[in-house]
């Protein structure tokens, strides 16, 4: 008979090894190593085909009828609505609402489609009904079960047949067979790989709630993300109202798809129109500021940059970035010394995204250099003017994909003026006039001059 192997699993992030570690070599995460035991494998004979291959073409094309979502903005992030049969995973930091938005998301689905079970492992039946009542929502077909127990929940499934499920969280529910605790990493593969083969099976949509790390990602092994069939996370800053819900994988849309929410008392309310809410409280003629038109998904976003440089008393002057890459603005900080010769080697630099939206994508880096050229000349930049650009290592202004959508969307705000790389040969808006820069050097002589 085959001997049991004993191994250390980190219950953070699934890393293995063959002896206990105090610190996981992975994540980095002190005590996290437990140990288990696992059967050898057992030889077995060679599985013969069950079935045939089958050409492309003659495979049926089956066409599945979406569920319909009457929140416009989570319609959206799922790529125009929910799969039947779908295993929706999402996460966020604690308190970032991702248990309101299902909350009224069930309450909405059972008004149209049928009955819905929220099941929670974190919270009884009263506290759910409180928040519910908070929010709002009075759904007669909307289930409440406080229970943990993976088995009994996918009997009240089974027996219920219902239109939607949602699991708050899967770090709670547990399989008794299994000797390891809920939340574990042999707990979360085998509870998600079971709630997978109820979904498919009963064509029943599934949403987890999946807590988070430190770093933002999702607590287990990685392989809990490839299992289901979309992964969204919800973003934003503590004390900003402002929700992004972004979609990370989607097997049945496109992916970093963005919803915008805003929350209020009475729950997650969708932004229809998020760049005027970006820039609502934009104060013009200013220096250090800019509005760059970054793509969020398939949406084109306006948002503001400032940047602030001031004297650096010490010899080694602070940089810090809020909601786009630290790396990055200290690339652009190289770049404007060296290229365009300013002072900065004495100045702190601080740059922020306002409204606690994060940019990831590299066309608002000629936004960004021109907002911390403004602030350390002390000159406003154009508050009618619009920014698209990358900038690469000698100081040139790289063209960027999108330009056409990005335009309209600027021009639809009511922007005058829009700079953009020389390179861009794309359609224009008779409404905007476009400045074409070549170098960082050119575009800030433009943005300045455009006044």
């Amino acid at each position: 008979m085959p001997k049991p192997r004993t191994k250390f699993v980190c219950d953070r992030c699934g890393a293995e090894s063959l002896k206990w570690m105090g610190r996981c070599p992975a994540c980095s995460e002190w005590n996290t190593m437990v140990e288990m035991t696992e059967s050898a494998p057992v030889a077995r004979g060679i599985a013969r085909a069950s079935g045939s291959p089958v050409r492309l073409k003659e495979v049926p094309a089956e066409s599945l009828d979406r569920i319909r979502v009457p929140i416009g903005e989570l319609d959206r992030v799922l790529g125009g609505g929910i799969v039947p049969g779908s295993l929706v995973l999402v996460g966020g930091d604690p308190g970032i609402g991702k248990s309101t938005l299902l909350l009224q998301l069930a309450s909405v689905l059972a008004d149209s489609e049928g009955p819905v079970l929220y099941v929670s492992g974190e919270e009884s039946t009263s506290q759910i009904k409180m928040r519910a009542d908070r929010l709002g929502l009075h759904s007669e077909r909307l289930y409440l079960l406080s229970e943990g127990n993976l088995d009994r929940i996918i009997g009240h499934v089974e027996q219920m047949s219902p239109a939607m499920v949602v699991i708050d969280s899967i770090q709670s529910v547990f399989l008794e067979e299994l000797p390891s605790t809920a939340g574990s990493v042999n707990q979360l593969r085998e509870c998600t790989a079971r709630l997978l083969q109820l979904a498919k099976g009963s064509a029943v949509p599934v949403f987890l709630v999946g807590h988070v790390t430190k770093e933002g990602a999702i607590a287990g092994p990685k392989l809990l993300e490839h299992m289901v069939d979309t992964v969204l996370y919800m973003e934003g800053e503590r004390f900003h109202s402002y929700r992004l819900l972004r979609s990370v994988k989607n097997r049945f849309g496109s992916t970093y798809e963005v919803g915008v929410f805003e929350m209020h008392e009475e729950g997650m309310i969708e932004v229809t129109n998020p760049s005027a809410a970006f820039l609502a409280d934009r104060t013009l003629m200013r220096s250090g500021s800019t509005v760059v038109v970054t793509m969020e998904g398939t949406r084109a976003l306006l948002a503001e940059i400032q940047a602030l440089t001031s004297y650096a008393p010490s010899h080694m002057p602070r940089r810090a970035a809020n909601g786009v890459e630290l790396s990055r603005v200290l690339l652009l900080t190289a770049v404007l010394s060296k290229r365009l010769g300013l002072k900065l080697y004495d100045q702190d630099v601080y740059v922020n995204v306002v409204g606690g939206l994060r940019i990831d994508e590299p066309a608002a880096d000629l936004g960004v250099a021109l907002a911390i050229a403004s602030s350390l000349r002390d000159a406003p930049i154009d508050p009618e003017l619009a920014v698209i650009g990358e900038v690469g290592l000698s100081g040139e202004v790289r063209g960027v994909g999108h330009l056409e959508q990005r335009l309209k969307e600027a021009a639809k705000l009511g922007f005058k003026r829009c700079l953009v790389p020389h390179a861009a040969r794309l359609p224009r808006p008779p409404e905007l006039q476009i400045l074409s820069a070549r170098s960082v050097e050119e575009a800030m002589e433009l943005a300045l001059s455009s006044r």
